[in-house]
C-alpha cells in the first residue's frame, strides 16, 4: 500500500467531507428553501 491507491482513496475521504460540510451549510442557511 505505497502512494498512488492509499493517497488517491484519502483525498476522495477529504473531497467527500467537505462536499457534506458546505452541503450542511448550505441547507443551514435555508439554501433548499427548507
Amino acid at each position: 500500500m505505497s502512494g498512488g491507491y492509499g493517497g488517491g482513496f484519502a483525498l476522495l475521504v477529504v473531497l467527500f467531507i467537505l462536499l457534506v460540510i458546505i452541503g450542511a451549510s448550505y441547507v443551514g442557511r435555508g439554501g433548499y428553501g427548507y
